[in-house]
């Protein structure tokens, strides 16, 4: 047994980083982790292996479509999955022992084992019993299953995007289950290694939340990839047979019952918080209605010197929110005055074009009655997107009309998630459109299309 300042519960960007925040302030720390790796669901099931296979199966894209254009000539690409998998596989090990060396060198203990709080004060592991001053939860979330359907997800024909990022083969039919970020970007990877991809949603439009116009395009340009959708369509039964499966789904806007056959069912209709075993009921610990975990302003729970961050708690489930989290948790611990502005926190969809966006969609904007003004700027007239095949999509800026505030910005297009970084930038510091339009970028680079999409909130942009 063994006493510490604090004690984190899950290695996820959450855990991770919190518990390196931690030891660099002075705190006594260690970390709990069931896995056989660090990193929680981020690195070894989700993010990190995820943008290996989007980015192996955009080379495969390029080769088949662009590399003849540019008088690269070569035959046609043959996917050799087994080592595609290999290769991602590899991807996650340098990530993973990556923390391990950062808590070595942080001297962040790593306790092995699922850790549960049998009292304030009080983390067990196994049967070791530490004593930590402060107890972080970072459990993370877990897949979702459909609500209201009749389902069981195997992992092998009913997939997670666990089981869907190690298929044993690469499947002829696919029917993703759920529009959202999760579904879109694993149902393209496979569209782009010859799959028959069909995505089912229940609401009228793909990525529920995201700039109405964005959607629509972004989903365009998904169709040209050979993305079929079913839009407005409630799944009530996924059946397993021997070696495929049947999706049954009602569409909404007439009742009329349709069926779909695939090799492999992908469910992804979002994640729910993780907190089994932890031992929540018999400490006390406040959940709200969602199942999630109730935490004050300064990631309290209900319980004294018991803190929750992440998925656990209520916000986006983006491991870059629980990190921001993470880190704030470990300097208030430590006296400091942090502050996390979670009006300034992007959303990323990894495909090819990416999809980027921060602050206020136009639809918040009208529902709040903002008074907010367009700046928009189509990637057609950036001359190094046209150079690289890469001009579908456009930047959108929002700024207030009175002030010139940036109030959000949308991009879908090349590298969009960088990109979306200088508005956030912007925003932190309260920017107006006009500074953005008034600082010089480089020539030629996809982040002309920013300061084009800035212009345009004034007198109008160069290239349009």
């Amino acid at each position: 047994m063994a006493s510490y300042d604090v004690i984190i519960i899950g290695s996820g960007p959450g855990g991770y980083v919190c518990a390196i925040r931690c030891a660099q302030l002075g705190l006594k720390t260690a970390c709990v982790e069931g896995r056989e790796t660090l990193g929680g669901t981020c690195l070894n099931v989700g993010c990190i292996p995820s943008k290996a296979l989007l980015h192996a199966s955009h080379q495969v894209h390029e080769a088949e479509h662009n590399f003849e254009k540019m008088g690269v000539k070569v035959s046609a690409p043959k996917i050799d999955w087994k080592q595609m998998l290999a290769y991602k596989d590899d991807v996650i090990g340098q990530n993973t022992k990556g923390i391990e060396f950062l808590f070595k060198k942080s001297k962040v203990d790593w306790l092995k084992g699922w850790g549960s709080i049998p009292e304030a004060g009080k983390v067990k592991v196994g049967d070791e019993v530490h004593d930590a001053k402060h107890i972080i939860i970072a459990s993370g979330s877990e897949s979702a299953s459909i609500p209201g359907a009749e389902v069981e997800i195997d992992e092998k024909i009913v997939v997670t995007s666990t089981g869907a990022l190690e298929l044993p083969k690469i499947p002829k039919k696919m029917v993703v289950v759920g529009g959202g970020v999760i579904g879109l970007e694993l149902g393209s990877v496979y569209a782009r290694l010859g799959t028959d991809v069909t995505v089912v949603e229940f609401m009228d439009g793909i990525t529920p939340g995201q700039d109405v116009e964005v959607a629509r395009q972004f989903q365009k340009i998904l169709k040209k990839q050979g993305l079929d959708f079913v839009l407005g369509a409630a799944v009530s039964k996924v059946e397993t047979l021997k070696t495929k499966a049947k999706v049954t789904y009602k569409l909404r806007k007439d009742d009329s019952e349709h069926v779909l056959d695939a090799d492999v069912v992908l469910v992804s209709t979002g994640r729910k918080p993780y907190t089994e075993g932890l031992g929540l009921d018999a400490l006390g610990v406040k959940l709200t209605d969602r199942g999630q975990i109730a935490t004050d302003g300064s990631y309290r729970t209900s319980v004294p010197g018991v803190y929750a961050i992440g998925d656990v708690i209520d916000g986006p489930m983006l491991a870059h929110k629980a990190e921001d989290e993470g880190m704030a948790v470990a300097e208030m611990i430590a006296g400091q005055h942090p502050h996390v502005n979670y009006d300034v926190i992007p959303g990323v969809i990894y495909t090819h074009p990416e999809v980027g966006s921060v602050g206020k969609t136009e639809e918040e904007l009208k529902a709040a009655g903002i008074d907010y003004k367009v700046g928009k700027f189509s990637f057609m007239g950036n001359g190094r997107a046209k150079a690289n095949f890469a001009a579908d999509g456009f930047v959108k800026l929002l700024a207030d009309k009175k002030t010139d505030r940036i109030l959000g910005c949308h991009v879908i297009g090349p590298m969009a998630g960088d990109l979306i970084h200088e508005v956030c930038v912007a925003m932190e510091f309260g920017a107006a459109a006009e500074d953005i339009a008034r600082t010089c970028h480089a020539h030629p680079t996809y982040s002309e299309a920013m300061r084009e999409a800035a212009l345009a909130c004034g007198d109008g942009a160069i290239h349009a």
